[in-house]
């Protein structure tokens, strides 16, 4: 792919740069017996350059949104200066076997709208933490089988992404690129395309009568076997802290939505409690009835007269309100007051009479 100048110089150069392609075939019957061959595995490979814009060297992380469909391997790493990096993507058997069926039923339009995708992302990686990785890498270069990203190694990788991923501080590049499954028909009477190896354990054939080309097909048969194990298990273990990370965060997120909910039901909860009791009249808990309130006010005016009749409603007047209220001024008491107390007059009885109708 050419450099594209517009990008960053913390951008990895993709190929295939827009969409990754899957080519699904079924597997023949004589590759289903013969399990020390690849046939029908569905694979594609995806390289990672360092365009050199930097002397520094470059972390990647493949993620996926179907993890559980794909197989990625190496899923996160560095890259050195001008070098590369080949991602293997491999297809869950079972994923093929459903999209084949649905290949069946609808056709090749059933698969030409896949939602799949695969994002890269690249930055620049601290200069002591790319020593350490070319450092591990070298020295497992040298070994017949290559360089396997250790398990110490792939928990610093993937704390280093989420370091970056938090903070914000180091920027990153993504990359996106769409997937396209097409199905390749193999016609009956096409030859199996899939070298078939005579000598193989399918015979039952004893480990101490095997010819040298068994025993090389039966290792070569058990170290592909050993690194698909590898590359399931290393996925895994990516997803899984992953998946780890995003339920605690998912954890956090829950808690905070049930304070704050709670939070605002107890407000809410008050301000109707309130509401309620000033509509009923609750004061306290205590509440009169109607028939209970004019009881009190008969009881009350009841009192009232009693206390007129036996004069003990002088002090009335000295209260601030009331007793301009009531009219009941100083003059007006006191000439109440002397009406009460003065005698009614008594009238003199009529002077006697003699018998001649002359007063004595």
């Amino acid at each position: 792919m050419p450099s594209d100048e517009s990008a960053p110089s913390y951008a990895l150069e993709v190929t295939p740069e827009s969409a990754l392609q899957f080519t699904l075939t079924r597997t023949p019957a004589s590759a289903a017996e013969n399990s020390s061959t690849d046939a029908g595995v569905t694979r594609c490979t995806m390289t990672l350059r360092h365009p050199g814009k930097t002397g520094q060297h470059l972390a990647f992380k493949v993620k996926t949104t179907q993890p559980r469909r794909y197989l990625v391997r190496p899923n996160q790493g560095i890259v050195a200066p001008n070098s590369t990096e080949t991602v293997s993507i491999l297809l869950v058997e079972k994923d093929k076997q459903i999209l084949l069926q649905s290949y069946d039923r609808l056709g090749q339009s059933a698969l030409d709208h896949s939602k799949d995708k695969f994002l890269v992302q690249s930055c620049a990686a601290p200069d002591e933490f790319a020593s350490l990785y070319d450092k591990e890498k070298r020295g497992d270069e040298q070994k017949s089988d290559g360089y396997k990203t250790s398990k110490e190694m792939a928990e610093k990788l993937t704390s280093l992404w989420d370091k970056t991923s938090t903070s914000g501080e180091t920027p990153v590049f993504n990359k996106k690129l769409h997937v396209r499954h097409v199905v390749m028909e193999i016609k009956s009477g096409t030859p199996d395309q899939t070298p078939q190896v005579p000598t193989h354990r399918s015979d039952k054939t004893p480990v101490e009568n095997m010819s040298p080309e068994q025993m090389f097909s039966e290792v070569s048969s058990l170290r592909r076997k050993y690194d698909e194990l590898v590359a399931f298990s290393v996925n895994l273990t990516a997803e899984r802290d992953i998946l780890n990370n995003s339920l605690e965060q998912t954890k956090r997120d829950l808690n905070r939505e049930i304070a704050a909910k709670k939070t605002l039901q107890e407000a809410a909860g008050g301000a109707s409690a309130d509401s309620r009791s000033i509509a009923r009249g609750d004061t306290g808990g205590f509440s009169l009835s109607v028939v209970q309130v004019m009881v009190i006010a008969i009881a009350c005016f009841l009192a009232g007269i009693k206390a007129c009749n036996s004069d003990s409603v002088d002090f009335l007047q000295f209260v601030p309100i009331l007793g301009p209220m009531l009219g009941m001024t100083g003059d007006v008491l006191t000439d109440v007051v002397a009406v009460v107390e003065d005698p009614v007059p008594v009238m003199p009885d009529p002077p006697a009479m003699d018998e001649m109708g002359m007063e004595g």
